[in-house]
């Protein structure tokens, strides 16, 4: 593998580093630290799933120290408005002329906290960022920071007062992540380190432990064999082929889970995909891509359940 990112430290070491710095703060959440790593490397948005207090906030706090980055954080509430979260066009008095106003958008991590307390309206002032990487106002296009990455978070629990992301939105996230409770051995150590300091506060303050646009350039240079893309391939179709779903994922969802897939790669030290790569990938790039039947839904069987189920149904490529 090309050396990268930090002198003397290749990309996988400067990973780990990464993932260390992350860990040590957001103590029992190993797996959403390394899926929001994941979505990172390959350039994408994540969606957090999880009731509130797990540690969302920390976690991007933390990574933007470990980066190097930027970090805003906008509580999206029923009257939030676009130019809240994009920024607008407002008169300067003392200059007499208008001037262009950024928004929180204008960063390199952004945590979008509570996005679907927001109408659709201002939910959709995200899509154009999201996807291109760039804010139009007042007729001129300006690009954010680079690197550029939204976490959003949603309650699944408290429905009220919540408006459901379309669709559209939703696949603008490449992945979605559900954080759960940490394990009791890890809920003691939270309380005993955090028990006399703010939660999101402490010393998250650290020298950036790696270049992610390099680290993100050679993640695009993974090798990703035929075979093993287009088993990718045939596992999001499969999502389309099935009684138990009603709408499955469209060709997004195939890009998204080998982006991923090579990213996931990367992190192991390894420069080329394999199948396994793709299959722990599968729920986090699909779960939110796919709508369960209604009938499903009645018996109680999830989202995951039914992804896991035609996981076994295909065969993986073997070497």
């Amino acid at each position: 593998m090309n050396e990268t990112t930090t002198p003397g430290r290749s990309t996988a070491d400067a990973l780990n580093a990464l993932r260390q710095h992350v860990n040590s703060r957001l103590i029992g959440q190993q797996q959403v630290v390394d899926q929001v790593l994941v979505a990172l490397l390959a350039g994408g948005h994540v969606l957090i799933e999880g009731v509130p207090g797990l540690g969302k906030t920390l976690l991007v706090q933390t990574l933007a120290a470990g980066i190097g980055g930027k970090f805003k954080r906008i509580q999206f509430t029923p009257d939030l408005m676009p130019g809240d979260v994009t920024g607008h066009v407002m008169f300067d008095m003392s200059q007499s002329k208008f001037v262009l106003k950024q928004g929180p958008v204008f960063t390199n991590l952004l945590l979008a906290d509570e996005i679907n307390r927001a109408p659709a309206k201002t939910q959709a002032a995200l899509l154009e960022v999201m996807q291109e990487r760039q804010v139009t106002l007042d007729g001129k296009s300006m690009e954010v920071g680079s690197p550029f990455m939204v976490l959003a978070t949603q309650n699944p629990i408290e429905q009220e007062g919540t408006y459901a992301l379309p669709e559209a939105e939703l696949d603008r996230f490449i992945i979605k992540i559900n954080i759960d409770y940490p394990s009791a051995a890890d809920e003691v150590a939270i309380a005993s380190r955090y028990a006399l300091e703010n939660f999101a506060g402490g010393d998250g303050s650290s020298s950036q432990l790696i270049d992610v646009d390099a680290a993100q350039a050679q993640c695009a240079a993974i090798v990703v064999d035929d075979k093993v893309a287009e088993y990718a391939v045939e596992l999001v179709r499969a999502t389309r082929g099935t009684t138990l779903l009603r709408h499955g994922a469209g060709p997004r969802a195939s890009i998204a889970l080998l982006r991923c897939a090579r990213a996931l790669a990367l992190i192991n030290g390894v420069d080329y995909v394999t199948p396994d790569d793709v299959k722990q990938m599968i729920l986090p790039v699909l779960r939110h891509r796919v709508i369960l039947a209604p009938e499903v839904e009645i018996d109680g069987l999830g989202v995951d359940e039914v992804l896991r189920n035609l996981l076994d149904k295909v065969d993986a490529p073997r070497a």
